[in-house]
């Protein structure tokens, strides 16, 4: 008898987590620079981690998180250039606008496609309400992935309560435009040294 209502206790349990959406198995990571949180499921392994940029991944996914300041000028044309380009760019097809909403951000945007290895992806623009602050999400996974990449996006929380530490804050982070600018400047072909003459004062 109490074996069953040890069964049905946990039974019970599981079916609760299951309909509230809850993950047991989560890791949460906080970006206290930028007021900022996210869940992630447990196991990833993190291969990049610096002030602007975080990237972690499974087996069957992976996941960079690259935050920009807000460019000037109309949002919402440059965010959805800028994410038609960068898919591109990743030689991405059957794209799609996305229909992302993450609660407590100014604006979405999204773009979604194919890569050319058949795995899908997602690009999307979480646009800060309380900073001059874009956060630029990519996940790249395999098709069965999908509800999963779409909580780990929809996680995305910035801490209203908690005043973030304006000393640390100071570093710039670079513009989208700006980032663009310094790839392609990468990608042009050198010029040789040249000579430098020296004056005597």
């Amino acid at each position: 008898m109490m074996t069953q209502v040890k069964s049905i206790t946990r039974l019970t349990l599981l079916m609760l987590l299951l309909l509230t959406g809850l993950n047991a198995s989560a890791t949460i990571y906080t970006w206290s620079r930028y007021n900022l949180s996210f869940e992630t499921p447990e196991d990833g392994f993190v291969t990049f981690n610096t002030p602007t940029r975080f990237e972690v991944q499974w087996e069957d996914m992976v996941m960079t998180v690259q935050l920009y300041s807000k460019d000037r000028g109309d949002e919402k044309q440059m965010l959805t250039e800028n994410l038609q380009r960068k898919a591109l760019g990743y030689n991405m097809y059957d794209l799609k606008n996305g229909k992302l909403k993450v609660k407590g951000f100014k604006k979405t945007y999204s773009i979604e496609g194919t890569m050319p290895d058949g795995s899908r992806a997602i690009i999307a623009d979480l646009v800060s309400k309380q900073q001059n602050l874009i956060v630029e999400v990519t996940v790249n996974y395999l098709y069965g992935n999908r509800e999963t990449v779409e909580d780990m996006i929809k996680s995305f929380a910035e801490n209203k309560k908690q005043q973030p530490n304006h000393e640390r804050k100071r570093q710039k982070v670079q513009t989208k435009k700006k980032a663009k600018q310094q790839q392609d400047e990468k990608q042009q072909p050198k010029k040789p040294a040249s000579d430098e003459k020296l004056y005597d004062a």
